[in-house]
C-alpha cells in the first residue's frame, strides 16, 4: 500500500495548493484558514526565501525567481494549457487499453462524448476572441452593458489603449488588452474568459468535471468487480466484505492495493480523478454561483472591497433618475441591457455624509448611509435565467434598438427589470 498512499499523498497534495492558490484571495474565503495559508504561502514564504538569499548570496538569486515566477504566473504562454492537455490525453492512454474492452456499447459511446468535449471546449475557450476592445468595435461595447454608478462611471479611459473604458470591461496586463466583461485571465486556457468566450469556458469546467466524475467512478467499479472475482469475500465497503460480517480494515486496504498493482495505469487513473473532481466540481460551483449573482470573479473582488467600506461607514448611496440625460459624449444613448441604474453608490475619505447639493456628483435627494450589501442592487442581476441567457448567448439584446427594429433575439425582450440584491456578502 506504501506505493499508492504515496501517489494519494502528492495528488492530495498538489490539489490542496491548487486550490489554495487560486481560491486563497477570493472574498468569501477571507478571513478563513485557506486565505491564511494563501499568504503564508505566496506572500509570507517567498518573503522568507528573499531574506535568506539577501544574506547568502547578497541577492543574487531572488530576482531570477521572482522574473521566473512573474512569468509563469502573469505572462502569456501556452505552458499550463500544454500542461493540461498533456494530464488528459496521457491518462487517457494509461486508461483506456484496460478499460475499454471491458464496457458495453452503450458506455463506450457515452465515454467517448466524455472523452471529446473537454477537447472542443478547451479549443473554443483558448482561441476565441473573448472580447478585446477596439476602435473598431468600441461603439458596439459601449452599448453592451450600462453603467452602474458604482463598480463602473462613464467617463474613464484606459491609459494603455486609450479609449473609454465600456461597463464591466477591464485591462488585461497579460493579455495587453481591454476585455468586454472581463472575468479573469486562466492560465489554463492562456487566455482572458470575458463576455465572448466566458460560456465555452463554464463549458470546460462541465465537461471536465464530468469526465473525471465518470472516470473515477467507472473505474472504481471495474477494479472493484475484478477484486470481487478473486476475492469474493471482498466488498466495496469494508463492513459489507464477508456477507455483511464485516472485514478488518488492512485486509480490506490490501486488497485494494492488490486491485490498484493488478491495474495499474487504470488505477492510477481512476485514483488521480477521484482526487481531482472534487476540485473541478468546486470551480465549476464557484462560477454557477457567480452567473447566479450577476458577477464576475473581477466585479467580486470589487464588491468584496466595497463591503469592507461600508461596514467602515464610508459608503453612501441615493437614487438616480431612471429616465435621466445621459452624457453622449462618455455613455452610450442606447444599450442591450433591460435595467438603467436606479442608485448612485460613493464612498467618502471622512466617513460624512456629501452634501444633498452637491452637484458634482450624479443624483438626486437625500445620501443614505450604506451598512451592508443587501442594502444595495447589482445592476448586472436580472434574474438567474436572464443571467445564464447573457453569458450563454454573448450579445444579446433584451430590448429593441430605438428604431424599433426587432433584433435577433429579441423574442426574449423583458420590461424593464429592478436589479436584484447583492448575494455576494
Amino acid at each position: 500500500m506504501g506505493v499508492i498512499a504515496t501517489v494519494a499523498t502528492v495528488v492530495l497534495a498538489i490539489s490542496f495548493m491548487v486550490f489554495v492558490t487560486f481560491f486563497g484571495r477570493l472574498p468569501a474565503l477571507r478571513g478563513t484558514p485557506i486565505s491564511w495559508l494563501h499568504k503564508v504561502i505566496w506572500v509570507h514564504f517567498p518573503n522568507l526565501l528573499k531574506s535568506i538569499d539577501r544574506r547568502v548570496t547578497g541577492g543574487r538569486i531572488s530576482p531570477a525567481c521572482v522574473r521566473f515566477g512573474n512569468y509563469m504566473m502573469y505572462d502569456r504562454h501556452p505552458s499550463v494549457l500544454i500542461f493540461f492537455l498533456l494530464l488528459l490525453s496521457i491518462g487517457e492512454i494509461l486508461y483506456l487499453p484496460t478499460a475499454w474492452p471491458q464496457l458495453t456499447p452503450l458506455v463506450k459511446l457515452t465515454g467517448t462524448v466524455s472523452i471529446i468535449l473537454p477537447y472542443l471546449f478547451l479549443y473554443l475557450a483558448a482561441f476565441t476572441d473573448p472580447g478585446y476592445i477596439t476602435p473598431a468595435n468600441h461603439p458596439q461595447e459601449m452599448s453592451r452593458y450600462p453603467y452602474d454608478f458604482t463598480l463602473f462611471h462613464p467617463g474613464n479611459e484606459c491609459h494603455t489603449c486609450h479609449l473609454l473604458k465600456p461597463a464591466r470591461s477591464k485591462h488585461c496586463s497579460v493579455c495587453k488588452r481591454c476585455i468586454a466583461k472581463n472575468d479573469h485571465h486562466c492560465i489554463f486556457i492562456n487566455n482572458c474568459v470575458g463576455a465572448n468566450n466566458q460560456h465555452w469556458f463554464i463549458l470546460l469546467l462541465l465537461s471536465t468535471a464530468v469526465l473525471t466524475a465518470y472516470g473515477g467512478i467507472l473505474g472504481v467499479y471495474l477494479m472493484a468487480k475484478r477484486m470481487n472475482f478473486f476475492f469474493p469475500y471482498w466488498a466495496l465497503l469494508p463492513w459489507n466484505a464477508n456477507k455483511g460480517e464485516g472485514m478488518p480494515l488492512k485486509d480490506w486496504l490490501v486488497i485494494w492495493s492488490w486491485g490498484f498493482q493488478n491495474q495499474v495505469g487504470m488505477g492510477a487513473v481512476t485514483l488521480l480523478a477521484g482526487l481531482t473532481s472534487p476540485l473541478v466540481w468546486g470551480l465549476l460551483g464557484y462560477h454557477a454561483w457567480l452567473v447566479y449573482c450577476g458577477t464576475t470573479t473581477n466585479e467580486s473582488m470589487k464588491w468584496s472591497d466595497w463591503s469592507y467600506e461600508m461596514r467602515e461607514g464610508f459608503a453612501y448611496k441615493r437614487k438616480m433618475h431612471g429616465q435621466r440625460q445621459k452624457d453622449l459624449k462618455v455613455e452610450p444613448a442606447w444599450t442591450r441591457w433591460p435595467a438603467e441604474t436606479e442608485q448612485v453608490l460613493v464612498r467618502t475619505e471622512s466617513g460624512q455624509c456629501p452634501a444633498e447639493d452637491d452637484q458634482t456628483l450624479p443624483g438626486y435627494g437625500p445620501w443614505e448611509a450604506v451598512w451592508g450589501l443587501k442594502d444595495v442592487e447589482n445592476l448586472y442581476d436580472i434574474g438567474f435565467w436572464d443571467n445564464l441567457v447573457d453569458v450563454l448567448v454573448p450579445g444579446y439584446n433584451f430590448r429593441d434598438e430605438p428604431s424599433g427594429k426587432r433584433q435577433k433575439g429579441g423574442l426574449r425582450q423583458r420590461k424593464k427589470r429592478r436589479a436584484r440584491r447583492i448575494y455576494l456578502a
